[in-house]
């Protein structure tokens, strides 16, 4: 059950990160050179704390759902 759950949310990441550039190319584009403007430790640091967000969010879906 655990690798139908992780596939799905990489499927689901796919689509809504396909949305966001399908229904606004040019704002995904200037987001993509802002991005390139930051400093290396700020993305770094971005980075790090989406990826603790999402774990947190995955654990906290299957051991409460």
């Amino acid at each position: 059950m655990t690798w139908q759950i992780i596939l799905a949310a990489i499927g689901l990441w796919f689509a809504l990160e396909g949305i966001l550039y399908a229904a606004a190319p040019e704002t995904m584009r200037r987001m993509a050179e802002w991005l390139s403007r930051l400093p290396t430790e700020s993305v770094r640091s971005g980075g790090i704390w989406s990826a603790i967000l999402g774990l947190v969010l995955f654990y906290a879906a299957i051991r409460l759902f």
